[in-house]
């Protein structure tokens, strides 16, 4: 049922990758589809990623010697993946200023 509703539809308007198809997929005609292309969609196409992440989790607890919490953990490996997104110190300081605090320092 699928394939037949791409028949008429000339072959380079028809999607070639699982986001395509998953644009041009209605969701209440075809949920089993659109859930597989969701499942398609999300799936690597290569274990780099993962393995980048496992290494960066690896060189991070040798380091730190298991002493720290899972949040912690979690953000600094974050910080290490995407090392290429900018973040600024007034970011973090507005961050920070919004999290309540044990100790209220008043100025």
């Amino acid at each position: 049922m699928w394939q037949r509703h791409f028949v008429n539809v000339p072959t380079e308007h028809r999607p070639t990758t699982f986001i395509d198809a998953l644009n041009v997929c209605n969701q209440s005609l075809y949920p089993k589809v659109y859930r597989f292309l969701q499942i398609g969609a999300t799936l690597p196409v290569t274990v780099a990623s993962s393995e980048r992440s496992f290494s960066t989790l690896r060189r991070i607890k040798t380091y730190l010697r298991n002493k720290t919490g899972e949040q912690r953990l979690n953000g600094l490996a974050l910080l290490n993946i995407h090392r290429d997104i900018e973040v600024t110190n007034e970011e973090i300081l507005n961050i920070m200023a919004k999290q309540p605090r044990r100790l209220d320092i008043n100025l």
